[in-house]
C-alpha cells in the first residue's frame, strides 16, 4: 500500500496536561511552518476518559482513515492506541501509558493542571472503570505504530511499554525521561516523518 501524506493530525495530551504541553506546542508549530494544509486538532481532554474519547471520536468521525494520524503522550498514548484500534490510522506514541486503570487509581481525588496550577479538577473513582472500558488488545495493524520509549522514564516502566506493542516500530532510549525533554532536538522530525510520510 503506498504511503499517503497526512491530511488530518490529532494530538492527545497526557494526564493533568493540556494543549499547552511542550510536545503539543512543538508539533503544532511544526505543522504551522511545514504543513499548514494539514487539519490539526489538539483538544483539551476532560478528566473523564469516556467523555474524552466520545468527544475525540465525534471530532474525527468524518476524517479520512488512510490519511489521518494521531500522536499521543503518556495517557494520551493510551488514548491514541484506542483511536488507532478504532480507525487503523498511523499512530506515534510518546512514553504511552499501557495500564492507566492501575496506575491512576492512586490519583483519585482533587488534582491540579500542570500548566495552570490554579485550575483544579476531580479525578473520580468511576474513571478507573472508564479506562478499563477503553483497553484494546493487540492492534490489527501494528506496523502503523511508532513508539518512543525512554528507559529513564520516572513514571512508566519501559518494559511494559515495549511489550505492549509487538510488531510495531519502537525506539528505545537508553536514558531520557517521561517528558522526553529532548523531543525537539532528537525525535520531532522522525515522528512527523512517520505520521506524515511523503
Amino acid at each position: 500500500m503506498p504511503k499517503r501524506p497526512a491530511t488530518h493530525l490529532l494530538y492527545l495530551h497526557g494526564f493533568r496536561s493540556s494543549p499547552q504541553s511542550m510536545k503539543a506546542r512543538l508539533v503544532a508549530e511544526h505543522v504551522r511552518q511545514h504543513r499548514p494544509d494539514i487539519q490539526w486538532w489538539c483538544p483539551q481532554l476532560p478528566p473523564s476518559p469516556r467523555e474524552a474519547m466520545d468527544g475525540v471520536m465525534r471530532g474525527i468521525a468524518d476524517w479520512p482513515r488512510e490519511s489521518m494520524a494521531v500522536i499521543g503522550s503518556s495517557l494520551g498514548g493510551f488514548y491514541a492506541t484506542y483511536v488507532a484500534a478504532m480507525t487503523r490510522c498511523r499512530a506515534a506514541l510518546l512514553n504511552p501509558a499501557v495500564n492507566p486503570a492501575r496506575d491512576l487509581a492512586r490519583y483519585i481525588g482533587e488534582q491540579t493542571a500542570w500548566h495552570d496550577p490554579q485550575q483544579h479538577f476531580f479525578f473520580r473513582p468511576e474513571f478507573i472503570d472508564e479506562l478499563r472500558a477503553l483497553e484494546v488488545g493487540e492492534l490489527s495493524r501494528p506496523e502503523r505504530v511508532f513508539a518512543i520509549l525512554a528507559k529513564g522514564d520516572e513514571v512508566l516502566d519501559w518494559r511494559e511499554m515495549s511489550a505492549r506493542y509487538p510488531g510495531s516500530r519502537i525506539r528505545l532510549l537508553e536514558g531520557g525521561d517521561h517528558a522526553l525533554s529532548d523531543f525537539a532536538a532528537k525525535h520531532l522530525d522522525d515522528v512527523m516523518r512517520f505520521v506524515d510520510p511523503r
